[in-house]
Formats: C-alpha cells, sequence, structure tokens
C-alpha cells in the first residue's frame, strides 16, 4: 500500500481524506484500504522521510497534506522498476500498471510493462507445466471427483493468467 499511496502522491499533496477518496475512485478496485490503515502507513512513511506532512494554510483546521519527497520519488521509482515478487502478484501487477502512467520517461513505462510480462509469462508456464504433469497421472475412480475441482481451480489459474498475459499486451503502445 505504501507504494501506491507515494504513486498518488506524486500528483501533488494530499490529506489523509483526500487520499482515501482516491483509494475510493480506481485503487479499490484492485486495493481496498480503510482510513486506519491508510493513516498508518502514511506515518510510516513519514518516518521514514519518504513523505513530509504539513498544516493546510487553507480550509478546515487541523487539515494535514502529505507531500512525497524526492526519497519518496526515489523508492517509488525502484518499486516501480523492480521485479513483481512474492504471493500478491496480481494485486502488485495491478498497482503498477494503474501507476504506469505517473513514470515521466517512456523507457521506465516500457521496462514497468516488460517485467509485468516477464511475471505472468513465468507463472502461466509454471501452471501449464503443472497442469501437463498432474494430466499424465492416472487417478484412481475414487478420486476422480476431488480430483475434478481441484484441476478446475488449476484451470482458473491458467486462464487468468493467459488473460492478464493479452491484457498486458493490449496496453495502449503510447503509453508504453
Amino acid at each position: 500500500m505504501q507504494y501506491v499511496i507515494l504513486g498518488l502522491l506524486l500528483a501533488g499533496p494530499l490529506s489523509l481524506y483526500d487520499l482515501h477518496k482516491q483509494f475510493g475512485q480506481g485503487v479499490s478496485l484492485f486495493y481496498s484500504a480503510s482510513f486506519g490503515s491508510l493513516q498508518r502507513a502514511l506515518q510510516h512513511l513519514v518516518a521514514q522521510g519518504l513523505v513530509t506532512v504539513s498544516e493546510a494554510s487553507e480550509g478546515r483546521r487541523g487539515r494535514k497534506l502529505h507531500t512525497i519527497t524526492d526519497d519518496g520519488r526515489a523508492a517509488w521509482r525502484e518499486w516501480m522498476l523492480a521485479p513483481t515478487t512474492g504471493a500478491d502478484a496480481e494485486t502488485t501487477m495491478l498497482a503498477k500498471v494503474f501507476l504506469t502512467g505517473s513514470l515521466t520517461d517512456p523507457a521506465d513505462r516500457a521496462a514497468v510493462i516488460a517485467r509485468l510480462r516477464e511475471r505472468v509469462s513465468a507463472d502461466l508456464d509454471g501452471l501449464t507445466g503443472a497442469a501437463a504433469s498432474i494430466d499424465a497421472q492416472s487417478i484412481p475412480a475414487e478420486y476422480a471427483a476431488m480430483f475434478a475441482f481441484q484441476r478446475a481451480t488449476l484451470d482458473y489459474g491458467i486462464r487468468a493468467h493467459e488473460l492478464a498475459a493479452r491484457w498486458l499486451d493490449e496496453l495502449p503502445g503510447d503509453a508504453v
């Protein structure tokens, strides 16, 4: 969540309320966040020196604005360009695509999409390999029903990765 927050702060300072609103208007399609989780993440980012916080000069009293620092911009760019790892790869992929337009260098945008394609392709290869290995096995009749549903779950993963690969390939060329 921290990198998504940093990416949203690239457009300018935001209050906690504004940040929550930004999540609700797009990010929540793949990542939901409560006020409390956003507040904790902002506090962590401030403690790391990646975000500063200041009182708003106008509007409601006590409204605090969060601004990304140069270190925050560098950390966000590093995360964007890093290979996607871990179990939450789909959420991370969606977050990176959502934020790719905030990268100013077209070569950086292309690198992000290329790394995402590599990850999806590698995962798809692993799933199709597992499916081929499983399908080559003889399943005893008493386990046929159980196996059918387990195999259906694997098929879902294959189809989801095939869709992700096509989706990445269909991103607008001028965006990359």
